[in-house]
C-alpha cells in the first residue's frame, strides 16, 4: 500500500491554488488589454475599425500578456528607425557630392571661357552645354539609384517585421504586399506601440 508522503496533500492543493490564482491574473490582464485595446481602436478610420474585430483584438491582446511583444516591437521599430535615418544620411551625402561636382564643372567652364579666344568661344560653349547636359545625366540616374535601393531596403525590413511578429504568433501579421493588409498591419503596430507606453506609465505610477 503507497504511503501518503506528510504535507503532500497540502503543497498540491496550495500549488493548484497557485496555478489558479496565476490564471486568474492573467485572465485579468487579458481583459484589460482587451479593454485598452478597444479604447484604442476608437481612433482609427471608420475602415480599419471595421476590419478589427473583436476576436482579433483579443487573440492580439493574448499575445500581449507576457509583455514579450512589446519588447519585440520595441525592437523591430528602432531598427526601423536607424535604417531610415542611415539611408537619408547616404541620399544627403550624394546630394551634397553632387552639388559639388555641379559647382566644380561651372568653375572650370567659367575659366576656360575667360581663357577662350572669342571666335572660338561659341564652339566652347557648345561643348561646355553637352559635358553639363551628360553629367546632369548622370547625376539623375544616380539618384534614381539611390532611391531604388531606399525604397528596397525599406520592403525588406516590413518584410522582416511581417515575419518577425507572424513566428511571434501577433495576429494580423503575415509577409503581404497587398496595401490594405499593410495598412492594417500598420495600425496594429501602432495599437501595439500606445499600449506599450500606456502599460510603462502605468507602471511609473504603481512604482
Amino acid at each position: 500500500m503507497a504511503m501518503v508522503r506528510p504535507g503532500g496533500f497540502e503543497a498540491a492543493q496550495q500549488q493548484q491554488q497557485q496555478q489558479q490564482e496565476m490564471l486568474s491574473r492573467q485572465q485579468e490582464r487579458h481583459y484589460r488589454l482587451l479593454a485598452e485595446l478597444q479604447a484604442l481602436v476608437k481612433a482609427l478610420p471608420s475602415a480599419c475599425q471595421q476590419r478589427l474585430s473583436y476576436t482579433t483584438l483579443s487573440e492580439l491582446a493574448l499575445a500581449l500578456l507576457d509583455g514579450t511583444v512589446f519588447e519585440i516591437v520595441q525592437g523591430l521599430l528602432e531598427i526601423q528607425h536607424l535604417t531610415e535615418k542611415n539611408l537619408y544620411s547616404q541620399r544627403r551625402q550624394l546630394h551634397s557630392e553632387h552639388r559639388g561636382l555641379k559647382q566644380e564643372l561651372f568653375h572650370r567652364h567659367k575659366e576656360a571661357q575667360q581663357c577662350c579666344r572669342p571666335h572660338n568661344l561659341p564652339l566652347l560653349r557648345a561643348a561646355q552645354q553637352r559635358e553639363m547636359e551628360a553629367m546632369e545625366q548622370q547625376i539623375r540616374e544616380e539618384q534614381r539609384m539611390m532611391d531604388e535601393k531606399i525604397v528596397l531596403e525599406l520592403d525588406q525590413k516590413v518584410i522582416d517585421q511581417q515575419s518577425t511578429l507572424e513566428k511571434a504568433g501577433v495576429s494580423g501579421f503575415y509577409i503581404t504586399t497587398n496595401p490594405q493588409e499593410l495598412t492594417l498591419q500598420m495600425n496594429l503596430l501602432e495599437l501595439i506601440r500606445k499600449l506599450q507606453q500606456k502599460e510603462a506609465e502605468a507602471e511609473k505610477t504603481f512604482s
